[in-house]
């Protein structure tokens, strides 16, 4: 079975599609997982690893008063990454995390307080336009299983849209080129 950053990278890859990486409590930690992967490098534009609050502004976009209102640790603010590394970077997909790995709360905020967020290409559906996605996690542990959650998360998250993205002719090609997996 592969690591969700190498099914990431293979779906990416098949899809001719691209990633760029927003970071904040994750340090470079999903960056570092995807570009473990081999052939990353097809689909892996880069990261912006905005640790401080007022990079999340300068860097990836986000709205200053919605940082000065809500803080760092927000879903809004988790979405909005997404929007402005994708933005950024070039890329078809942005994925981004935010939160509080401890050992303190922050922006009023517990411990394990977490959202990750995927924003891709908008495709009208029936009645639905898809983009964007925020998940709330709620983790437990301690500051590095926190970390590793958040990234296995947002991976998780980005994977979802990603095999939804899909359609069935795609998933047929796929498994077919690779094995019949």
């Amino acid at each position: 079975m592969s690591s969700p950053a190498a099914e990431v990278v293979r779906l990416l890859t098949v899809m001719g599609g691209t990633l760029a990486v927003a970071e904040s409590l994750t340090g470079g930690l999903v960056a570092a997982e995807i570009t473990a992967v081999p052939g990353a490098s097809k689909v892996f534009r880069g990261s912006v690893t905005a640790y401080a609050t007022e990079l999340k502004h300068r860097l990836l976009g986000v709205d200053e008063a919605l940082l000065a209102a809500r803080g760092a640790v927000d879903p809004e603010v988790a979405a909005q990454m997404a929007v402005g590394v994708r933005q950024a970077l070039g890329a078809d997909w942005g994925i981004a995390t935010t939160g509080v790995a401890g050992p303190d709360p922050q922006d009023g905020q517990p411990v394990g307080t977490v959202f990750v967020a995927v924003d891709g290409p908008s495709r009208i559906t029936g009645d639905s336009a898809r983009g964007g996605k925020v998940e709330a996690l709620r983790l437990n542990g301690d500051r590095a299983e926190i970390r590793m959650e958040s990234v296995r998360s947002v991976l998780g998250l980005l994977l979802t849209e990603l095999t939804g993205e899909q359609t069935g002719n795609e998933r047929a090609q796929d498994t077919e080129r690779n094995g019949g997996f």
